[in-house]
């Protein structure tokens, strides 16, 4: 049986206000010629379809002529989506009753009865071949709230600390779900979970990737996945990786980069082969990008070498939904006014859209002690200005900057 693993489309997500509906329909396109090509027999998809939890009508509409899509194109395709932490459960399950005339799955929020007993066997779904034989289990969980899992009763152990009741609930909610897969497997068929979670050890991106809980304390670890479950398909992070040493827990990571951190990333989908119960081989597929994300210089440097190599640019004609985004990397020793406009001036005729223009300064002061909240109830907005402006430039504000904010202040008292 092969399956293919995708998460984390973020569908609706702008750059620096940029949308980049063009880039995900590249990508939706890509991916329905690959189930085609590739004959799966499943999708699994693990959280964060949408990059908010209320998505235009613009992003549902592509997410939905996808599914209509792949029905037509792969008729036997069983396709199942959980939702993540930037999806709203609700809005997700909508239109589950439709989707699932058409063996398309969405589980969005775990579902208690009147006695507050969790539906656990909702939650595991078969995975079935081309031939319609049932090949495998599917432990579909999404995103998991504190309210969603079970009170886990674990004392804690001598000299220790009694494990974290989040962390335990969860555990506790993928053994129950693990125990309903057991009792329907036959031999030969395979246990496949899905998790949208931040597992201990797994790299975040900077920019793009949200925390799931304050505190940290939601890293889950590794032994949630017992040797029972042949592979987990996880989503969440978005660079792909495998979790530890354990090839069979996989993130397969974001189909585009959602922030210029992962311009870097090799970005993918996994296809994965059952023999049985168990793996036989893991394979990841790469995305096509459509839309370059360029970093000039790639590393901060001085404004006058950034203008220069911003004049050397080569940007090829193209349409304009295909024209790389573009961050400049400037360092500045003191403010430059007339910044953005000298970066504009050093980019015009080229086809590129200028996203982002980072700054910042060859050294930093040394961090001052923190304030007391007494302290920082006695700073008044000049003193604020002055401190800023000497954490990011090392010196003391000039005379000229602290008349035009004293400026400033007074219009708007006025005003």
């Amino acid at each position: 049986m092969r399956l293919l693993h995708t998460s984390d489309w973020h569908l609706g997500q702008t750059l620096h206000n940029f949308e980049r509906h063009h880039e995900h329909q590249c990508f939706l396109d890509w991916l329905l010629d690959t189930i085609v090509a590739e004959q799966a027999d499943a999708l699994l998809i693990a959280g964060d379809i949408f990059d908010n939890a209320n998505p235009s009508s613009a992003s549902q509409k592509q997410l939905y002529t996808f599914l209509q899509q792949a029905r037509q194109r792969a008729p036997n395709l069983t396709l199942i989506a959980v939702a993540g932490n930037h999806d709203s459960p609700g809005r997700l399950e909508a239109p589950a009753p439709l989707l699932q005339a058409h063996d398309t799955h969405v589980i969005g929020h775990v579902l208690r009865d009147a006695d507050g007993n969790i539906d656990v066997a909702r939650m595991v779904l078969p995975l079935s071949d081309k031939h319609g034989a049932v090949r495998a289990w599917c432990l579909a969980l999404p995103f998991l709230r504190p309210g969603d899992v079970p009170r886990a009763e674990s004392a804690a152990p001598p000299g220790g600390e009694a494990p974290d009741p989040y962390l335990a609930g969860i555990a506790l909610l993928y053994r129950q779900a693990l125990d309903v897969a057991l009792a329907r497997r036959q031999p030969g068929q395979a246990i496949v979970a899905m998790g949208h979670c931040h597992m201990v050890g797994g790299e975040m991106s900077n920019d793009s990737e949200r925390r799931i809980v304050i505190g940290g304390t939601e890293m889950l670890p590794s032994g949630v996945f017992g040797a029972d479950i042949a592979y987990a398909a996880l989503g969440h992070l978005h660079l792909a990786q495998q979790v530890g040493k354990q090839a069979q827990l996989r993130y397969c990571g974001s189909p585009i980069p959602l922030s210029f951190a992962e311009v870097g990333y090799r970005h993918q989908i996994l296809r994965i082969d059952l023999d049985g119960a168990a793996v036989r081989e893991i394979t990841p597929l790469p995305v096509p990008r459509a839309v370059e994300l360029l970093r000039v210089p790639l590393k901060p440097a001085p404004l006058e070498q950034v203008l220069a190599e911003l004049a050397a640019l080569e940007a090829p004609e193209a349409a304009p939904e295909a024209w790389p985004f573009l961050e400049v990397r400037v360092r500045l020793d003191a403010p430059e006014p007339g910044l953005r406009s000298r970066v504009e001036a050093a980019l015009e005729g080229k086809a590129v859209r200028l996203a982002k223009i980072e700054t910042s300064s060859a050294a930093r002061s040394a961090g001052a002690a923190p304030l007391t909240l007494d302290q920082l109830d006695q700073l008044q907005p000049d003193d604020i200005f002055r401190r800023l402006y000497l954490q990011k430039f090392s010196s003391e504000a000039p005379a000229e900057q602290l008349s035009a904010f004293a400026e400033l202040l007074l219009e708007d008292k006025t005003a």
